[in-house]
């Protein structure tokens, strides 16, 4: 015992209450009861150190065969030196991120057995004759290399590789027969008279079983017997761990564990020993220096500490998918990685939360848990329900047999302990808990919340379904009901009182109220509700509670105060400024000292105000209970200053503050896993994000990156990317795990990615150098080509230029000929139009001459005509001497040749000639136009077109002028002349 106590003495020199009682003690008491005190002390933290890890189960996180999408066995683990996981699976080699599962089969299909990763970027594998590593080439691409034909012919493996062991520049590959060593690009072979178990390293050490022969150790490529290994028996050894300087702990199949000290085998006595016999340990891994995990074929993992104490008893009961481990690992981080017969399993067992599940649905959906009198109470749904709580018995909440209590049937709403009494709120009334009995304290229906008024201690008031209900103590000292407070008959589901004694009352739905009740308690004196036109968000989802003495009114729009002289509601700035998100708490419970839980719709947090200008907020630790607990319900109660017991849906977590998480962890990087050309169909063209120097061509310059960070504790991870050379800034933050650029220009970009962890710490950036190189018509050559083209062309154009000269010079010489010619033509062009214009003149001279002429022989025509006509009217009138007319026979001769005279054919051919010369063709139109007109109608014609008057053409026509009109009817008919147009306009328009 005093050893366990030396071993444990470093967990708890740190604690400040140590320092404290020390010095108390060194004022009041002497050496010796000095000494004796501080063993004491000593003994009990020790004692309470290894019994809170008894608690509960560690939290296991399943990875089922439905979530990585390949084989059932996983029958190695190893962690890669970018921080992804590997799994030896029955389909190949199964890698994970962190966020998504791949899977590499072997080039055969084999099942993968063995995996380790060298810490270089290589994963080495073995399976049925087969050996070799897996890594990413140049080309940024994973890949397989075979080691198998590096062994002697004589020598290869015709069975499995079970273990691989790497260290600085050699790789141990071990099967049932043989041992090959790879170093330097080639392979040695040790061999054994009989086969081999399985090969185990140990810190520097690596031990080996010989079937038949006992334990050997590995030295210098030979093997060394272990004198008393026989002890050991013959069921296997399956596991070998470093213990202490020089000793180790070696496992067995059926015979237990022993501790070997370099000379002799020693069964090593733990609370698990019969437990790794009856069901087979099959493995071991050692967790953080000072905890032991044995993986069994038949009933899951056991963890023991240094002392062999059970700390952890883990099966499918408790959280595993299988009871078969097939292998453990522990990672930087002190996951510890349970490869099963079906599936993985992660188990965080250096978290300060311990959890326990209702596998079996035992109980219900938890509203409220607490301890009390050496029992765990659970309130659900269902009913109240207890075990017996003994925290320092080991392994003690695995051992944990709930049972309901008799009539307690129904809704639990809260557990309460005032002045040592647990009370129950219920569906059906308020309850005493008197261990595991029921004692009926209220009828009042629906116990909703009850506690202390801060005015009067020894009054308990409650908010129930109808209202509010008072509690005092009776003689025999028990709370009693007193009773209903008059008045008030709300659904009070939230109840606090104040500074002023002022009541006040919230539900979700019912609105926000502030009471004044009476001296004696027992009615409502005054009453106010309030509402959005308080200052308040809302009458909605307005939740009391207490900081500091002081209450607080919460709503999504963050913390309100409220001002008695106002009686208004204004935003609590200043807290809500430092809370960030948790500013939208729904409520508030008091932790030890100036700590706070805070708990935001189902996150929780813990705040310590010890600094209220700077609290410290820790969420990081629960981000594992997101959405596990009943919101609007969620129930916090504290065991100790350092115990806490968390309700969840299916069971409660108990949170040890004196277990601290592991210190000095840095974050992973941000692993680029994937960039893919998207242009036409997704091509990888990276495996790492690691490749030097793409280069995309610019009709390919749509690319995808697909992240990931390696970080495999529960808690919610963000992502920001920042693509250099594209963006104006980092991105908002976001879960997704890709992104697409599309259609990005020629130039140089960096992709950077980081991650977020629970919205607090942040990675460094992750860089991606690539470039899109120019279009075709952009790159050097294309300029070149263009340079000479550009020559080319200038050549042409001179050649073409000096062409045109002569053209243009050429033309410019034809131009001056042709304007010379014209000008010429011009000239002459003028002289013929003087010509014309002479002749015109002449002819115009001519015509009017002419017509000069024929007025003139027209008119003589007339004359002559008249006068024949007179000389003949004359004769007429002559006579003889006698006074007798002359014979009428000298007379007709005599009229005869005047009326030849009056009508000579030679006149009107004098008058045609000389009328044609003047209107020429005149005839010929008319006769075209009217075929029907006579030779004197075309004389009528004539007449009419010189503008003749009827007497005169009379005249000529040597007919009277009534056979002029009748002449001229007839020849309006035969022209279709219309009635109102005038003959002669009509005959000298044509």
């Amino acid at each position: 015992m005093a050893g366990s106590l030396l071993k444990n003495l470093h967990l708890v020199a740190r604690r400040i209450e140590v320092y404290i009682m020390v010095l108390s003690l060194v004022k009041r008491e002497g050496k010796f009861r000095l000494i004796v005190s501080l063993l004491s002390i000593f003994l009990a933290l020790a004692v309470k150190a290894e019994g809170n890890r008894s608690l509960g189960y560690p939290y296991i996180q399943n990875y089922t065969k439905l979530i990585y999408q390949a084989g059932n066995q996983n029958w190695s683990v190893t962690r890669g030196a970018d921080g992804v996981m590997y799994y030896g699976n029955s389909n190949g080699l199964l890698a994970f991120d962190g966020n998504s599962w791949q899977l590499y089969p072997m080039p055969h299909k084999e099942i993968v057995r063995a995996v380790a990763a060298d810490g270089k970027g290589r994963v080495y594998v073995g399976g049925f004759g087969e050996m070799g590593y897996w890594s990413y080439g140049k080309d940024g691409l994973f890949r397989y290399t075979s080691l198998v034909n590096l062994v002697p012919e004589q020598y290869r493996p015709k069975d499995e590789i079970w273990k691989i062991y790497t260290e600085k520049d050699k790789v141990y590959f071990q099967s049932f027969g043989s041992i090959f060593i790879y170093q330097n690009g080639k392979i040695r072979v040790v061999r054994a008279e009989q086969p081999y178990l399985f090969l185990f390293r140990a810190g520097e050490r690596y031990f080996a079983e010989v079937l038949s022969k006992g334990l050997y150790e590995l030295k210098n490529d030979s093997l060394h017997f272990l004198k008393n290994s026989q002890k050991l028996g013959r069921s296997g050894v399956l596991s070998v761990l470093p213990f202490s300087e020089g000793r180790y702990l070696v496992g067995t199949a059926k015979e237990g564990v022993f501790l070997y000290d370099g000379n002799d085998f020693v069964p090593w006595e733990n609370e698990a020993n019969g437990y790794l016999k009856a069901f087979q340990l099959n493995n071991g891994a050692r967790i953080n220096k000072n905890y032991y995990a044995f993986g069994t074929i038949l009933n899951g993992v056991v963890i023991l500490d240094k002392s062999g104490k059970l700390v952890h008893k883990l099966n499918k009961s408790s959280g595993l998918q299988n009871n078969t481990v097939l292998n453990l690992y522990t990672d930087t981080t002190q996951n510890l990685w349970v490869g099963l017969d079906n599936g993985i399993d992660r188990v965080e067992v250096n978290s300060p939360l311990y959890f326990y599940f209702d596998k079996a649905g035992t109980f219900g959906t938890v509203y409220s848990s607490i301890v009390h009198g050496g029992k765990i109470y659970l309130g659900t749904n269902q009913g109240l329900f207890y075990s017996d709580w003994n925290p320092g018995k080991s392994n003690a909440a695995q051992n944990l047999n709930f049972r309901m209590i008799e009539h307690s049937q129904g809704q639990v709403w809260e557990l309460a302990v005032l002045d040592g009494e647990l009370l129950c709120g219920h569906n059906e009334g308020t309850f005493r808990v008197e261990g595991s009995e029921l004692v009926k304290v209220s009828d009042i229906k629906g116990g909703w919340t009850i506690k202390k008024l801060r005015t009067d201690p020894s009054v308990l008031i409650q908010g129930t379904y109808t209202g509010l209900a008072v509690y005092r103590k009776d003689r025999s000292g028990h709370w009693a009901f007193a009773h209903k407070v008059e008045g008030f008959s709300e659904p009070s589901r939230n109840v606090e009182q104040d500074h002023t004694g002022n009541i006040w009352v919230s539900h979700a739905y019912k609105g926000l109220f502030k009471l004044s009740l009476s001296q004696d308690v027992r009615k409502v004196v005054a009453a106010k509700s309030f509402d959005a036109s308080d200052g308040l968000p809302g009458d909605h989802k307005v939740n009391i509670s207490q900081l500091f003495n002081r209450l607080l009114f919460s709503s999504d729009s963050g913390f309100y105060l409220y001002d008695e002289l106002s009686s208004r509601f204004s935003p609590y700035t200043e807290l809500n400024s430092k809370l960030g998100d948790l500013a939208a708490s729904n409520r508030i419970i008091p932790a030890s000292g100036k700590k706070h839980w805070f708990i935001n719709h189902g996150k929780v947090a813990l705040v310590d105000f010890e600094k209220p200008q700077a609290p410290r907020i820790n969420t990081n630790q629960f981000s594992i209970l997101d959405g596990r607990m009943v919101q609007e319900y969620e129930s916090i109660s504290k065991i100790s200053d350092s115990i806490y017991l968390i309700s969840i849906d299916d069971g409660f977590v108990v949170y040890n503050t004196e277990l601290k998480p592991q210190m000095g962890l840095v974050l992973p990087p941000v692993l680029i896993r994937e960039v893919a050309d998207i242009t036409e169909r997704p091509e990888l063209l990276s495996g790492t994000g690691q490749q030097e120097g793409l280069e995309l061509p610019f009709e390919h310059n749509n690319i995808r990156f697909t992240y990931a960070l390696p970080y495999y504790k529960q808690a919610s991870v963000q992502f920001q990317y920042f693509l250099e050379g594209y963006s104006k800034g980092w991105s908002a933050w976001g879960a997704a795990t890709q992104k697409e650029f599309t259609n990005l220009s020629q130039g140089e970009y960096g992709f950077k990615v980081r991650a977020r962890i629970n919205g607090e710490t942040i990675t460094e950036a992750t860089l991606y150098q690539f470039t899109v190189l120019p279009p075709w018509y952009a790159t050097w050559w294309a300029f070149a080509g263009y340079a000479v083209l550009g020559l080319g062309l200038l050549w042409v154009g001179r050649l073409l230029y000096n062409k045109k000269l002569q053209r243009d010079h050429q033309r410019i010489e034809e131009q001056m000929e042709k304007e010379k010619q014209e000008q010429l033509r011009q000239e002459a062009m003028l002289h013929e139009q003087k010509l014309v214009k002479l002749r015109n003149e002449q002819l115009k001279s001519e015509l009017s001459s002419k017509s000069r002429e024929l007025a003139s022989t027209a008119l003589n025509i007339v004359n002559k005509n008249e006068m024949l006509q007179n000389i003949s009217h004359e004769l007429n009138k002559l006579q003889d001497a006698e006074g007798n007319r002359l014979p009428e026979k000298q007379l007709k001769k005599i009229q005869k040749i005047i009326t030849e005279g009056m009508s000579s054919q030679n006149d009107w051919e004098l008058f045609e000639k000389s009328f044609n010369e003047t209107n020429a063709n005149y005839f010929k139109k008319l006769k075209e136009g009217y075929p029907e007109l006579t030779p004197n109608d075309l004389k009528l014609c004539a007449y009419l077109r010189m503008n003749m008057c009827s007497k005169e053409i009379a005249s000529l026509l040597n007919i009277t002028v009534r056979g002029v009109e009748l002449r001229r009817y007839r020849l309006r008919k035969k022209l279709n002349m219309e009635h109102d147009k005038n003959l002669v306009e009509f005959v000298m328009e044509i």
